[in-house]
């Protein structure tokens, strides 16, 4: 191929990204006032997308364990807490996931609020009741309280200051403990992501900048508290989980710094769109563990 041709299909190549890519950036570009349009592609994505999770989840999940009656159970002293933590940081990031898509389609701050709460809700409670027929699990009052915790969080600071200055945040690590019961904590990286509380950190990110808005403090500087759990192979403490760790389950705290990713200056609607799924996700930092065992530096903990 000779020079001109590679060099013409090359520049080609670089014009239909760029086209593209501006395409893609008008499309997530926030609407600044009502899209019918694109709030019902909003509606019918968001109802399809739910319904399917639960038609899923219903049948590759829910299908490989006994049925029952309704039943609740109280599971409040399990996992020292982890899940209880899982269900504030699932219902926090799904409010606010679903009011930002209603935001885009140029739906009013009240009517996000209230149906981007009320769809993260409503789904987590109808995963709840799947729960309540299965004789694997059962109906959790407390799961549903802390599914509140998360969306109240997220819509109580929109109303109180019109902003997040509090974030919910996840980090992980592999531990040792899932190869010792994998069918709780997970046969592979993919599941133990969602099944070994040993692994998961859960962190409240404060945006400083926000709190001390006369300080010349950085915008993306965050300062987190963690909370995490180990020892645990079992939801509850019992002699097994004693045998094969040979250490009591206990609590972790953490004291760490963090980047508010929504915080970066860019005028790409794709990259703030990445940037905020990504705010997710605590930055790794140096930080302090503090624990029945005493205290802990970690030059990087994630």
């Amino acid at each position: 191929m000779g020079f001109q041709i590679k060099y013409g299909f090359l520049f080609f190549l670089i014009g239909s990204t760029t086209f593209a890519q501006s395409k893609l950036n008008s499309f997530l570009k926030p609407s600044d006032t009502l899209n019918v349009s694109r709030r019902n592609v909003v509606i019918i994505s968001e109802a399809s997308l739910a319904g399917l999770t639960l038609l899923g989840l219903n049948q590759l999940w829910y299908d490989d364990f006994e049925k029952s009656k309704f039943h609740t159970i109280n599971d409040n002293n399990e996992w020292l807490q982890m899940d209880k933590f899982g269900h504030v940081f699932s219902s926090y990031q799904l409010s606010r996931f679903g009011a930002d898509v209603l935001k885009w389609s140029g739906v009013g701050k009240k009517n996000q609020l209230i149906y981007g709460s009320a769809l993260s809700f409503a789904f987590l409670t109808t995963v709840e009741v799947f729960d309540g027929f299965s004789k694997e699990w059962g109906f959790s009052w407390g799961d549903i309280l802390a599914n509140g915790l998360g969306t109240g969080l997220h819509v109580g600071q929109e109303l109180l200051w019109d902003k997040q200055r509090i974030s919910i945040k996840y980090s992980f690590h592999q531990t040792g403990y899932a190869i010792q019961n994998p069918d709780k904590l997970g046969n592979n990286f993919q599941e133990q992501l969602l099944k070994d509380y040993n692994g998961q950190t859960y962190w409240l990110s404060l945006n400083l900048h926000s709190f001390f808005t006369d300080s010349k403090m950085p915008k993306w500087l965050n300062i987190a508290f963690g909370y995490g759990a180990n020892g645990m192979l079992s939801g509850t403490k019992d002699i097994d989980n004693q045998l094969l760790t040979n250490s009591a389950r206990y609590r972790q705290y953490y004291l760490s710094f963090d980047v508010n990713l929504k915080s970066i200056q860019t005028n790409s609607p794709l990259l703030k769109t990445i940037l905020s799924v990504l705010n997710t996700i605590k930055v790794p930092f140096p930080t302090l563990e503090f624990s029945k065992k005493g205290g802990v530096f970690h030059l990087l903990y994630y």
